[in-house]
């Protein structure tokens, strides 16, 4: 039997990021593939469309919108290197074709990532290697005199949202004696029962809310879930780690209270503009720790994620179905 005909949809430069020669040789044992670069409809990628029984995207790649299956005809399923979908293609699609996604490489990596900046916000240390810097050194002293109050192990820590990043976060931080309190809504209480967590309100969970992490996906549900006014019930001083989206978080607002000196944050995310302009204030104001997008972008994930979309690919076509099918029915709580 000929290989199916795969198209990448992918820059030569982050194509080669997710599928180093290990992963390229293996493309090419089971397909037929080739790769355009194009991040809009052109006529050079509609006219490899026609030939194409599969889509292999990135978040680079077009958008595609309800009239995919007529552009390209002979199309049967689409692999997309990524976690969040739902934008990225017109919904009847999801019936009509099979799309799967590649999150779960990206969750234990974003989770690490969460728990440096947790730790990193817990103990301050932000404030104190700033205070470290100054000529007068006094920072020195008075931690020699008098100590400091921040630390980790045995504290409460919030979390917004209890996925796979979330549970993957509490199991990294198990050695620590965290109490965590969670709010999700959706997530079966019963997990209560494995993981050292208690579910709560979103108003009794602010309120205490020293710590708080965000690892929930963004919906019509969640989108500016800590707007001004829920942002101003979290305690003094109280640190936001953003690891999911940022559309959770009203950034105008976030970005006045840090400016107060009142709340500090720590966002790998921004919304509605990612990267935020080099002027933005949350780059030069104290309290304030800002990361490229840069959770699960290991080369490791990306190899990771490249391997989970050509093991579905692989498996679609000897007719066995896939692991990693997005359905209608998930999209309404998917980032």
């Amino acid at each position: 039997m000929s290989r199916p005909t795969v198209l990448v949809c992918a820059g030569a430069e982050l194509f080669h990021s997710f599928f180093p020669p290990p992963q390229r040789r293996r493309l090419g044992r089971l397909f037929q593939w080739q790769r355009d670069d194009s991040q809009e409809l052109t006529p050079r990628l509609r006219d490899k469309l026609r030939k194409a029984d599969a889509l292999l995207t990135t978040w680079d790649s077009p958008r595609f919108g309800i009239d995919l299956p007529r552009l390209a005809p002979q199309l049967r399923v689409i692999a997309h290197c990524g976690g969040e979908v739902k934008s990225r293609f017109a919904r009847p699609l999801f019936r009509k074709l099979t799309i799967t996604a590649a999150p779960l490489p990206m969750a234990r990596a974003t989770a690490e990532f969460g728990a440096t900046l947790l730790l990193y916000c817990a103990r301050n240390v932000d404030f104190y290697r700033e205070e470290f810097r100054k000529p007068s050194g006094r920072i020195y002293e008075e931690l020699h005199a008098r100590g400091c109050q921040e630390f980790i192990a045995g504290r409460e820590v919030a979390m917004i949202g209890f996925g796979r990043i979330g549970r993957a976060l509490v199991d990294f931080m198990r050695g620590f004696d965290v109490k965590w309190r969670v709010h999700d809504p959706y997530a079966p209480r019963s997990l209560a029962r494995q993981y050292p967590v208690s579910f709560v309100s979103l108003d009794a969970l602010l309120a205490k809310a020293d710590l708080l992490v965000l690892t929930a996906a963004l919906t019509e549900e969640t989108r500016g879930i800590l707007n001004k006014k829920r942002l101003a019930r979290l305690p003094d001083g109280a640190a936001i780690i953003n690891i999911a989206r940022g559309g959770l978080i009203d950034l105008a607002a976030l970005t006045q209270e840090v400016r107060r000196k009142r709340l500090r944050c720590a966002l790998d995310v921004t919304d509605p503009i990612e990267p935020l302009p080099r002027n933005h204030a949350l780059f030069r104001l104290p309290g304030a720790i800002m990361t490229p997008h840069m959770a699960a972008s290991y080369h490791k994930v990306r190899h990771a994620m490249a391997d989970v979309v050509m093991d579905d690919l692989e498996s679609f076509f000897q007719g066995k179905g896939v692991k990693n099918r997005v359905t209608n029915s998930m999209l309404e709580r998917m980032t």
